[in-house]
């Protein structure tokens, strides 16, 4: 792709602004999804329900969040990020305090599964979308720093949870810390705005790629094989991924690891709390690796580390300390799918329609959480362990490495050359 010397479209200060407050958005939308292993056990005892059944919520959670996408794209392109963030935030904390109070499955899956996905589905959606238009040239990295507050910002609530629930209860842990992530998160998204027309070309001058040629509509998007190939590979990578973060709970219980203590820490909750800080770390890391390499040799390398890792994982399943280390590694290996295929996605197709776009893609998370959710329970139980559902993973994410660089990388570099 071409490079061209253009300036910025807004101040330095104002831009790095913007990804503070979409960071702070986006970390107060994460814990529904990183803390939810946490709530299994005490709601299945609550409600009196199995595993499987109880995960359909998570993966409501991730269903409405994504499949909802594209017509959310669509709201904020036409009203603006920062009027439907606010009420994407709110609507996600304000799942917390109503859960407190649920009695029955059925209004578990209503309000945590799809009230709480459809406001994190709102927030996740329009942070990344401004980013790209904010960032040009740092597609990668920008897009990896929002995302990251995705991933990182149930580190600061991990253990104080954990502790909630031990001392309060799950009610009052529920309606306590949803009522502060609304809080936070609608203050914040107050601040946020897309970039003016009227300010192109001012202040800073940059070396960016230059998108040439068509600026593709949503429409026009979903006729090309191009998209769909990044489509499941995104799905594929999405499976292995929520398979640990969905059922992490489960197996450390099964590997004899929720009892044992590292470092003078539960190792549970410390591993939580470490998979948090590598989720985020990675995802503006191997967003700005990508920005410098290329984006399909960095998926190569950030895929085929997972999938090594998992595999390592499974081998020392009966070492606590190996077993805190290597889910470390495992999500670092995982987390940079949401800063490495927004910013492939927009390099390929365009920034007009950046955010609509990404909506369509975001959904292949939805097909992730049904296979790494209930399907991964129901495998375990039919199997009586975790060595299918590992096998699976791992061989997924050495297939999707592959595919990066045999079948993305040519593939995508004929379709920008005649997109010129």
């Amino acid at each position: 792709m071409a490079t061209m010397e253009l300036p910025l479209t807004y101040s330095v200060r104002t831009k790095w602004t913007q990804l503070i407050l979409g960071l702070i958005c986006m970390a107060s939308i994460s814990s529904p999804q990183y803390v939810w292993t946490l709530l299994t056990k005490p709601l299945a005892e609550k409600l009196g329900v199995d595993l499987p059944e109880l995960q359909v919520t998570f993966s409501l959670l991730i269903i409405l969040q994504t499949f909802f996408s594209p017509f959310q794209g669509r709201l904020i392109d036409k009203f603006g990020p920062r009027v439907l963030i606010s009420i994407g935030t709110v609507l996600s904390g304000f799942s917390w305090i109503l859960t407190s109070h649920v009695h029955s499955l059925s209004m578990l899956y209503l309000i945590y599964g799809c009230v709480g996905g459809l406001g994190t589905g709102i927030v996740y959606i329009g942070v990344v979308g401004l980013m790209v238009r904010w960032f040009p040239s740092q597609r990668g990295f920008a897009t990896g720093m929002v995302a990251a507050g995705y991933g990182m910002g149930a580190i600061v609530t991990t253990f104080p949870i954990s502790i909630s629930l031990e001392e309060q209860g799950l009610n009052t842990t529920l309606w306590m810390f949803g009522g502060i992530f609304a809080l936070i998160g609608f203050i914040a998204s107050q601040g946020l705005r897309v970039p003016k027309r009227s300010d192109q070309y001012l202040n800073e001058k940059t070396s960016l790629p230059y998108q040439e040629g068509h600026q593709y509509l949503p429409r026009e998007m979903l006729r090309q094989p191009l998209f769909w190939l990044m489509f499941c590979m995104m799905a594929i990578m999405s499976t292995s991924g929520l398979m640990v973060v969905s059922q992490m709970a489960s197996f450390a219980s099964d590997f004899g690891i929720t009892g044992i203590t590292v470092l003078g820490m539960a190792a549970l909750p410390l591993a939580m709390t470490i998979d948090r800080f590598t989720n985020g770390l990675t995802r503006p890391l191997f967003g700005y690796i990508s920005d410098r390499i290329g984006r399909e040799n960095t998926m190569f390398i950030a895929f085929a580390l997972e999938g090594c890792a998992m595999t390592l994982w499974l081998l020392s399943r009966d070492n606590a300390l190996l077993f805190v280390l290597l889910s470390g590694v495992v999500f670092f290996g995982w987390g940079e799918i949401f800063s490495l295929f927004p910013s492939t996605l927009t390099d390929t197709f365009g920034t007009r329609y950046a955010t609509a776009n990404y909506g369509w893609l975001y959904t292949a998370q939805g097909v992730g959480s049904f296979l790494g959710g209930p399907l991964a329970a129901w495998v375990y139980q039919q199997t009586g362990g975790w060595t299918i559902v590992f096998s699976m993973a791992i061989g997924a994410d050495f297939l999707v490495a592959f595919l990066a660089l045999a079948i993305l990388k040519p593939w995508r570099a004929k379709f920008l050359t005649a997109r010129r």
